[in-house]
């Protein structure tokens, strides 16, 4: 007599919800436990869940959605060029000592509204340790928006043009961190130096503000035409800062340097 094989069922699909609590869940845009429901229901017929237990799963699964979303919709407001995070910075290839490190990606600076900035020859880490100090604050429920020093006088310069820029700047300093990198890489007018002055003027004491620029302190008269604003710039962004002075081999001709056998 043959054997007639047994054939395994698959697991059927949890129920679906009721349309009263469907349509409930959907009106309170509760879209994580609406999408959850039917089988974390089903998990707790079968595993014995107590009712706490069903609502906190519930209300975690909700909580984690929406701490993403917003998470995502920050890092899109802040307008980071590139991904860059501080667990891919080589501190120990940088001149950037440990515990500088270390504080700074604590974000208590931030969190106290005081400055950055981080001066050096390029190549040697400061837009790497921007964007990512910029990622952890965003990841830390903060508020950051990220220019570069042109693309934020060119956004002022266009407020000005249609006599939007208080407007403008106000926008600005809604942010809990801003981000200007590439400091000096153009030189500023007269009107693109009062302008940056006015920004600067704005977070001062109310908002953070981080920099970064290849050019040390006494030599920003290269780009900033007028002396007294460029002294009245230096003074607010100065006042509760750290400074952090960076140097070495750029990280970008390491490569390069290797491949040839060259030494540094």
């Amino acid at each position: 007599m043959t054997a007639t094989p047994t054939s395994t069922a698959a697991p059927s699909a949890p129920a679906a919800l009721p349309a009263d609590l469907e349509a409930g869940l959907r009106r309170l845009k509760l879209a994580a436990i609406r999408r959850t429901a039917p089988e974390v229901l089903e998990t707790a017929r079968t595993q014995r869940w107590t009712p706490e237990e069903v609502l906190r799963t519930l209300l975690e699964a909700e909580l984690a959605a929406r701490d993403a979303s917003n998470i995502a919709a920050r890092l899109k407001a802040a307008a980071f060029p590139v991904s860059k995070t501080l667990d891919g910075f080589l501190v120990d290839e940088s001149s950037i000592p440990q515990k500088t490190f270390d504080y700074l990606s604590g974000l208590e600076w931030v969190r106290a509204k005081a400055n950055l900035a981080l001066i050096g020859p390029a190549g040697t880490g400061k837009s790497h340790m921007l964007i990512g100090l910029g990622i952890a604050a965003v990841h830390a429920g903060h508020k950051v928006r990220y220019f570069t020093a042109a693309d934020l006088v060119e956004t002022l310069y266009r407020g000005l043009a249609d006599n939007t820029v208080g407007k403008v700047i106000d926008t600005l300093l809604r942010a809990d961190l801003i981000i200007v990198d590439e400091v000096g890489f153009a030189p500023l007018d007269d009107t693109g130096t009062q302008l940056l002055f006015r920004l600067v003027a704005g977070a001062y004491e109310r908002r953070s503000l981080a920099i970064g620029s290849h050019w040390p302190f006494e030599q920003w008269g290269r780009f900033l035409p007028e002396h007294t604003t460029a002294v009245s710039i230096l003074d607010r962004l100065l006042h509760h800062a750290t400074v952090v002075v960076t140097d070495g081999e750029s990280y970008r001709m390491r490569p390069a340097r290797h491949e040839r056998g060259d030494r540094p």
